[in-house]
């Protein structure tokens, strides 16, 4: 976006701060695709206000929510029925992970916050043989490909915001009050060491500024 006037880019800021949309919980189904219908065990790494970790607990036995903000770990309490199986910890991610395996593991737009590697090891370390470990991340533009994307991207986020907000104004949801860092990886950067830690890896560029990667444990 930082190939736009300045003019445009201010005009955007406003039309998105008035119809806001997360573009995180946009890719909450495609997660969910990845998984198995029932699936034993859950670690959502960085849940923020628990939308995903309350998704994953209708075919989950058991969800374990973790992030590091203690605000908005509270607020994902408060929104999640006491009923559903999800338990949220307040923890730094990788070190303050729980010490278990679990059948699944996931991570939406959190990685670019955690060391990389250590991150990814972690998870490796947790997966259950068969284990799916499923990660939505964002990277630094890099290369030609990522700036077309990025461009791309611009009028299909004011189609979404219009769509999602039915042309109505509407106040930033809970999941977009978390603290926010720009990545520092490009995303052929990302690749290499991911493939390393994790040998057959799947990563694809996504529009709206993200990435995908996909890896099965055995």
């Amino acid at each position: 976006m930082t190939l736009l006037p300045p003019r445009l880019l201010r005009a955007l800021d406003r039309f998105h701060a008035a119809r806001p949309w997360d573009h995180n919980a946009h890719f909450h189904p495609w997660v969910l695709r990845q998984l198995p219908p029932r699936v034993g065990s859950v670690l959502d790494v960085g849940c923020g206000s628990g939308d995903l970790a309350r998704l994953l607990a209708a075919r989950a036995g058991r969800v374990d929510a973790v992030d590091a903000d203690p605000a908005i770990t509270a607020r994902a309490r408060e929104l999640t029925p006491p009923a559903a199986p999800v338990t949220y910890l307040v923890a730094e991610a990788p070190t303050g992970l729980p010490d278990r395996s679990y059948d699944a593991i996931t991570c939406v737009a959190v990685l670019h916050h955690l060391p990389f590697t250590e991150a990814l090891v972690a998870f490796r370390d947790r997966l259950a043989p068969g284990g799916t470990l499923v990660v939505v991340g964002v990277s630094r533009d890099g290369t030609p490909v990522d700036r077309l994307l990025g461009i791309a991207s611009i009028p299909l986020n004011v189609v979404m915001a219009l769509v999602k907000n039915r042309g109505r104004r509407a106040s930033r949801p809970a999941s977009m009050t978390a603290r926010t860092r720009q990545p520092d990886m490009t995303f052929p950067e990302i690749v290499r060491e991911a493939r390393t830690v994790l040998p057959g890896a799947r990563l694809r560029r996504r529009l709206f500024w993200r990435y995908t990667l996909v890896w099965r444990n055995g």
